[in-house]
């Protein structure tokens, strides 16, 4: 049976070699500055954190001049061994701009209040080029958030960018109480990137429903329904949270419970399963929804943020 075409990369039912993946790589343009955007706000944060460079990103080849990222993490400057730690990442999808800005807002705004009550360590942008890009993926058409394989050493890991936040990250596996990982559903999820990793992977393209509203992806090997609620309840006062389908399911996973559905983080190679926390979660803003605006997409990854530290401060670690 022939597979018509979906993409115009590539030959339906046949993965990707290098010829393509240098066709999809020279489509991708620079549309804004990690460095004007994420850099300088970090900048301006230097004298109420640690910051520190914990790798960068080196891509290029022949075709492409040399590109390089600082990659960048803030952590709580008085940082106490007998307070509960909490990890937030941004960005590990580049174009997932709440993600990034979220991370940022949190920091600039509410981060403060939690000063002794918490240990921090938030890295906003982990995908720089995805970024600039506005892309799922990185210069290597590799999804950044289907990369962190558990039992990988970070140096045999395909993606820099996950290699590096393992590597920030592992001192503290296992000791870490939370770790939130925050994302968008877009529209261009079903117009562009399910098509791309179809074409990418030779596999057949199963077309999606994008769900209007937030909702969050727990961890199907440790769920804490108590504390996705808990960021439910508080993101509703902020944005509408997405409804179930019509096989009440979100993405094609069945609810859990209200905005909630359930995902092996680890197997699936999710960011969100690196840190060994015992609440974990993936944030899932929908930016493209007529109800919701790009500052409300903002305001709810703080909201989801403050409501897991408000969780954790009550409940301990």
């Amino acid at each position: 049976m022939q597979i018509p075409h979906f993409y115009p990369i590539g030959t339906p039912g046949q993965a990707w070699g290098d010829a393509e993946r240098a066709q999809w790589r020279a489509r991708q343009m620079r549309q804004r500055s990690y460095a004007d955007d994420v850099l300088t706000a970090i900048d301006a944060l230097r004298s109420h954190f640690d910051v520190q460079t914990y790798g960068e990103l080196r891509y290029g080849n022949e075709h492409h001049a040399e590109e390089r990222f600082p990659l960048m993490a803030l952590r709580s400057r008085d940082w106490q061994s007998r307070l509960p730690s909490v990890l937030v990442t941004g960005g590990v999808h580049g174009y997932e701009t709440s993600g990034v800005h979220g991370a940022l807002r949190f920091l600039q705004t509410h981060a403060a209040g939690y000063a002794g009550r918490v240990n921090l360590l938030v890295a906003p942008c982990v995908s720089p080029w995805g970024y600039e890009r506005i892309q799922r993926w990185n210069f290597d058409a590799i999804d950044p958030n289907r990369a962190f394989r558990s039992g990988t050493p970070p140096q045999e890991c395909a993606a820099q960018e996950c290699a590096a936040l393992m590597r920030l990250v592992a001192p503290l596996h296992g000791q870490w109480a939370a770790h939130l990982d925050l994302h968008e559903t877009t529209d261009t999820d079903k117009t562009e990137f399910r098509p791309a990793v179809a074409a990418r992977d030779g596999m057949p393209f199963a077309p999606c429903s994008i769900p209007d509203g937030f909702y969050l992806v727990d961890d199907s090997a440790n769920p804490q329904p108590a504390f996705q609620q808990a960021i439910i309840e508080a993101v509703s006062r902020v944005t509408h949270i997405a409804p179930g389908g019509a096989d009440s399911d979100i993405i094609g996973s069945p609810l859990a419970a209200h905005g909630v559905i359930h995902y092996a983080m680890k197997g699936l190679g999710l960011c969100a399963g690196i840190s060994g926390a015992r609440y974990t979660t993936t944030t899932e803003v929908y930016p493209d929804s007529p109800r919701a605006t790009p500052e409300q997409c903002i305001a709810a990854q703080v909201a989801a943020v403050c409501a897991a530290l408000d969780f954790v401060c009550t409940q301990g670690s």
